[in-house]
């Protein structure tokens, strides 16, 4: 279910009702390990008291996680206004461009009053548990893996980029694919621009307007995967600009409804990837090299975009540092540049060289097994083993 930002809190309020009937169902079942996630932060001395393992599932990287700090005090003793948060945390000892822009500070804290943002909520939920188990591998992000478990001095486990598969259930028979596919047959191999922000951000009026008058500036063909039914409260109400679709009828998509993203992203036609920097939308676009035109909008996404740009995957359209704001001739050029320019090779051929990991499945495969003998080879597991009893895993 897609739940728009601004309704989180709410969400949160749902997951903390939780905490009683869980509580009676560990009690009853006493599973050997209980694996949870950022919203469920009271559940790990719920867990400890009845001798349950406790393994927290970080669902996105680990350079976010220790943007924050070694503890869940930590950034309010070491940082306290927006400023303090647009440069590198001094605990990362390489180099590295990690840090907020100035707008997405402020929008940090703000969400920080509300008591969950994503990032903070997980270095509060990891404080009670025993082991940290991440989206990630350590082909990708070796150095932040190490620096999570030096930070935290718990033992971190990759889990793997888990990238999605192109499964096809009758999908071709589906008129709506059959008609997109039959677009995109027609466009040269690598041409086409994919743009999508995700289902949770509710872009502006004027990200709209300047994002339309960006696409239709660069000249490249593109499929725009612009929900109108999306669950936000201000996708509804913006408008594309007028005339915008006629002018650009000849060369480009404005699809309104659900989009099979991973279809779309497998296909040729697909050069580049506009989006809004959410980590399962990175994995999906770099599984199949798709160089990337970032564009975040909230929570962590400003931290993957930095990362992303520095490991030449992809290149962030310019904001402003105060506002946010972005102008149309950002998004042309940072387009042309990614799609086209001889000096956006390098965002090319970095996009292909992240598919040698995020593509590789049988690495992905080899990398969840190993993790999964983590689980498997704990003291408890040996003690469930040699009485013949198969061990208990709950995943909330």
């Amino acid at each position: 279910m897609d739940v728009p930002y601004h309704l989180v809190p709410y969400l949160k309020k749902a997951f903390d009702g939780l905490k009683e009937p869980l509580t009676q169902f560990l009690e009853t079942s006493k599973p050997d390990w209980i694996i949870y996630d950022f919203a469920n932060y009271w559940l790990p001395p719920i867990a400890s008291q009845l001798g349950v393992s406790r393994a927290f599932f970080n669902t996105s990287n680990t350079w976010s996680i220790c943007f924050f700090g070694p503890g869940s005090n930590s950034v309010h003793e070491t940082r306290s206004s927006p400023e303090d948060y647009t440069v590198p945390p001094k605990w990362v000892p390489f180099s590295t461009n990690l840090a907020f822009r100035l707008f997405e500070a402020k929008k940090m804290l703000r969400s920080q009053e509300q008591e969950f943002y994503y990032p903070s909520g997980a270095v509060s939920a990891m404080t009670g548990c025993e082991l940290i188990a991440a989206r990630s591998c350590s082909e990708f992000e070796g150095e932040w893996i190490n620096l999570l478990q030096e930070l935290h001095q718990k033992k971190v486990v990759p889990l793997g980029l888990m990238p999605p598969s192109v499964v096809d259930n009758g999908g071709e028979k589906d008129a709506s694919w059959l008609h997109i596919i039959d677009w995109m047959s027609k466009q040269e191999k690598g041409s086409v621009v994919y743009i999508a922000v995700g289902t949770e951000v509710a872009p502006s009026q004027d990200d709209i307007t300047e994002l339309a008058l960006g696409l239709e500036l660069s000249g490249l063909p593109f499929f725009w995967a612009l929900r109108k039914d999306q669950t936000s409260t201000t996708i509804d109400t913006v408008v594309l600009p007028e005339g915008f679709e006629e002018r650009t009828r000849d060369r480009g998509v404005v699809w309104t409804s659900w989009a099979p993203q991973i279809r779309i992203l497998s296909h040729d036609a697909v050069g580049g990837f506009v989006t809004h920097c959410g980590w399962s939308s990175i994995i999906e676009g770099l599984s199949y090299g798709r160089a990337l035109v970032l564009l975040p909008f909230q929570s962590d996404q400003g931290l993957n975009a930095r990362i992303l740009e520095e490991k030449k995957a992809g290149l962030e359209i310019p904001r402003d540092e105060e506002e946010g704001s972005f102008t149309r001739n950002c998004v042309a050029e940072t387009l042309r540049r990614v799609m086209v320019n001889e000096e956006g090779q390098i965002y090319r051929d970095g996009a292909m060289e992240m598919k040698k990991i995020f593509g590789d499945k049988h690495l992905m495969i080899g990398t969840w097994i190993t993790s999964f003998n983590v689980f498997a080879t704990t003291k408890m597991a040996r003690i469930r083993r040699a009485h013949g009893k198969w061990n208990k895993i709950v995943i909330v």
